[in-house]
């Protein structure tokens, strides 16, 4: 009888350690798939707000857009519109914003022009909005 509760309690102790080794395995997974990524995502941010520099425009979490004036360890004071400048946290600054000159605006084509000009009538018109301007005949 003594051999039956030995074989028992060797059989259920196997169990217990694949238990334990099933747990530590969806740790490792879950560590690897959600935490490590965000980890790395914070140091960008912080990286990126600490290389935020006078000069530079900056969108804020609240989703401001402004022009870096000055800043200090912690703080940054931004300018929001002529005038009118604001002191944040350096956390707040979500994204340094690439500069204007670096964008080239494209120029339309007069095929573009000419097609839009005969594709509206006064009868019958969308805005640029997508808005159906429709005028009566009478008016």
């Amino acid at each position: 009888m003594g051999t039956n509760i030995l074989a028992a309690a060797s059989k259920s102790g196997s169990g217990s350690y694949t238990f334990l080794l099933v747990i530590v395995v969806l740790f490792g997974l879950f560590y690897f798939v959600m935490i490590r990524p965000q980890r790395n995502k914070q140091r960008a941010a912080q990286q990126m707000q600490k290389q935020a520099v006078a000069g530079q425009r900056v969108r804020t979490t609240a989703g401001m857009y402004a022009t870096v004036v000055s800043s200090d360890d912690q703080d940054v004071v931004l300018e929001i519109a002529p005038g009118v400048e604001a002191r944040f946290l350096r956390r707040a600054i979500m994204e340094v914003l690439p500069d204007d000159d670096d964008v080239i605006p494209a120029e339309p084509d007069a095929t573009d022009d000419a097609s839009a000009a005969d594709s509206t009538t006064a009868a019958d018109s969308t805005t640029e909005d997508g808005y159906k301007n429709e005028l009566s005949a009478g008016q």
